[in-house]
């Protein structure tokens, strides 16, 4: 009889495929909501695990699952509790008045959902922009809380494709990104480190600035960076052949799976 539950057991485990244990990776889609026109009405653009065209997240994402990861998107308010069988959370890029007549703002107590998701164990990313072209005021309301802080600049300014150099990073840690790949950053902001814990990351190109940070918080971790920068279109798709931000993209996914340990 013993050998017989052995059996049956062993029958289930097998019919489990692997995905049934993979991790969740779930990118924001109420802070960005943006849409475009269409011939029959209006679509969502910027940031999308489906979008294939160059502001989708398509490659990325494609990287992620190889990693072992499941995609998924939230698209309202985040709380503990829908944030439960996530993993890694991702925020890009929150909107402006510019980009979408009514955007949904990160608020004290979103902001504080967020943080306690983060404390007990959750992976964070956190991706600005320029303050032309994000809500950096409404993002800092959640940077505030593990002690860090967008900035109204813009290090790593590039006028054109003639001047690609001046979007390199002069610095990037190995232990995020241990293939220590050439990257390329345009227009970022940089951040400011008012915590003891975080950490630079990636550097502007003449050095002064810090442009991506890591820190820990509670059992969690957040990886913060002043650009959307692993969107198609600077995961080598338009980029020279000496930048690898595809390289950093696949470093940074194996490095946020590593932190996910923690995660109940």
């Amino acid at each position: 009889m013993a050998n017989r539950y052995f059996v049956c057991a062993l029958i289930f485990l097998l019919k489990i495929t692997p995905a049934a244990f993979a991790q969740t990776v779930t990118v924001d889609t109420y802070f960005n909501h943006e849409t475009r026109k269409t011939r029959t009405g209006a679509e969502r653009f910027h940031y999308l695990w489906t979008d294939k065209t160059d502001p989708g997240f398509s490659k990325w994402g494609e990287w992620f699952t190889d990693a072992g990861f499941k995609l998924d998107t939230l698209g309202e308010t985040p709380t503990v509790a829908k944030l439960k069988n996530t993993a890694v959370y991702i925020i890009v890029d929150p909107d402006t008045k510019k980009e979408t007549a009514s955007p949904n703002l990160i608020t004290a107590d979103a902001a504080e959902q967020i943080a306690k998701w983060v404390k007990a164990g959750g992976v964070l990313v956190m991706m600005a922009n320029d303050s032309v072209n994000t809500n950096l005021p409404v993002f800092n309301i959640l940077a505030n809380k593990f002690g860090l802080h967008f900035n109204n600049d813009m290090p790593n300014h590039v006028i054109d494709d003639k001047h690609f150099s001046d979007g390199e990073a002069s610095f990037i840690d190995a232990t995020v990104f241990p293939s220590k790949p050439k990257v390329f950053l345009k227009d970022v902001c940089s951040i400011s480190l008012n915590n003891a814990a975080a950490k630079s990351v990636i550097k502007s190109a003449d050095d002064s600035a810090v442009i991506a940070a890591t820190v820990t918080h509670g059992k969690g971790v957040v990886f913060a960076v002043g650009d959307p920068w692993l969107y198609n279109e600077y995961v080598n798709g338009r980029l020279p052949a000496i930048y690898q931000n595809d390289v950093a993209a696949k470093d940074l996914i194996n490095w946020l799976k590593k932190q996910t340990k923690n995660k109940p």
